[in-house]
Parts: structure tokens; sequence; C-alpha cells
């Protein structure tokens, strides 16, 4: 997965946490607020489901499609 360099601005006792965080299990700050993002972000769900599925790049979308146009006959 490519990395992209970033800068933020976070509060001064998240930091200090993060550092405790990485000190604690051997990883980097980065890593850290990396993995705090995505499970926020939901996107380690999304990694787990995929990992676990075995359909195939077809199938998979014929799924999403129907599942989007089943939503979208809900909202009327």
């Amino acid at each position: 997965m490519a990395k992209t360099r970033t800068t933020l601005t976070i509060d001064e006792d998240v930091l200090r946490a993060v550092k405790v965080r990485a000190a604690r299990t051997g990883k980097g700050d980065g890593e850290v607020i990396e993995e705090a993002l995505r499970q926020h972000l939901g996107l380690d769900l999304l990694d787990r489901l995929w990992a676990r599925n075995d359909l195939g790049e077809h199938e998979a979308m014929s799924l999403a499609v129907e599942a989007q146009h089943a939503s979208r006959r809900r909202k009327r």
C-alpha cells in the first residue's frame, strides 16, 4: 500500500497517548495513528471482510450493485 507523508496538528495529550502506545507495542507513532484511524473509519472491518471472502471480483461486484439497487428502492 502506498504511503503519503502528511503534517497534522493534534492535542498534546493525544500525541502523548500515541507515543505511550507505540512504546508499549513496539510500533512507530505513525503505525499507531494509522491503526486508530483505520479502526475509527471502519477500514479494519472492511479489510477483515475482504480477507475472508471467497467471491471472485465479478461475483462481488454483482452483489454490491444488487445491494445498491435494493438500498435505492427502499429510500423511495
